[in-house]
C-alpha cells in the first residue's frame, strides 16, 4: 500500500472519534460494571441465559423497548438514564472536580473510590499509550517524507 501525505489523522484523533461511538450494549455493560454486577446477576434478574445477556452487551442482538425497560429496572435506573449515560461526562466531572480541589464522590452509579482510581489509572495509561503512538506515527511520517524527498 502506498502512503500518501494528502490526509493525515493523528492517533489521538482516531481514538477520540471512537470514544464517541458508544452503543446501547456498551452503555448497559458500563452501567452494570459501575453497579458492581456480573453478567450472571443481570441474566438471573432478566430470566435469560448469560449467553443471551452477553449478546445484548456486545450488540449482537437487538434490544426491544420491553427488554430495555427490564434492564433499567434490574439496574435500578430509568430507560432515560441508560440512553443518556455517557461515561466521559462522569469521568470528566470527577477529573475537573479534583483539579479544582473538590472532593466529590459519585454514588449514583455505585462507583467506589477503588474503582474510580482504577478507571483513572486506566485512563492515564491509555493517554500515555496514545501519546506514545502519536510520537511513533509522527516519526514514521517524518521518515516517509524523507524517503519521498530522497527519491525525487
Amino acid at each position: 500500500m502506498k502512503a500518501t501525505s494528502s490526509f493525515k489523522i493523528s492517533t489521538h484523533s482516531y481514538f477520540y472519534i471512537l470514544l464517541f461511538m458508544t452503543t446501547l450494549g456498551t452503555k448497559i455493560r458500563k452501567l452494570r460494571e459501575l453497579k458492581n454486577l456480573k453478567q450472571e446477576d443481570m441474566a438471573d434478574k432478566l430470566g435469560i441465559s448469560v449467553t443471551a445477556y452477553g449478546k445484548m452487551e456486545r450488540d449482537e442482538t437487538d434490544i426491544s423497548m420491553e427488554r430495555l425497560d427490564q434492564i433499567a429496572k434490574a439496574l435500578d435506573l430509568s430507560v432515560q438514564d441508560i440512553l443518556a449515560f455517557d461515561e466521559k461526562v462522569l469521568f470528566n466531572f470527577l477529573s475537573t472536580a479534583s483539579q479544582c480541589g473538590y472532593n466529590y464522590s459519585i454514588n449514583n452509579y455505585g462507583i467506589n473510590d477503588n474503582e474510580r482510581k482504577l478507571y483513572e489509572d486506566n485512563i492515564n495509561l491509555l493517554k500515555d499509550k496514545i501519546l506514545s503512538l502519536e510520537k511513533a506515527l509522527e516519526s514514521l511520517n517524518q521518515e516517509n517524507e524523507k524517503l519521498k524527498s530522497n527519491s525525487k
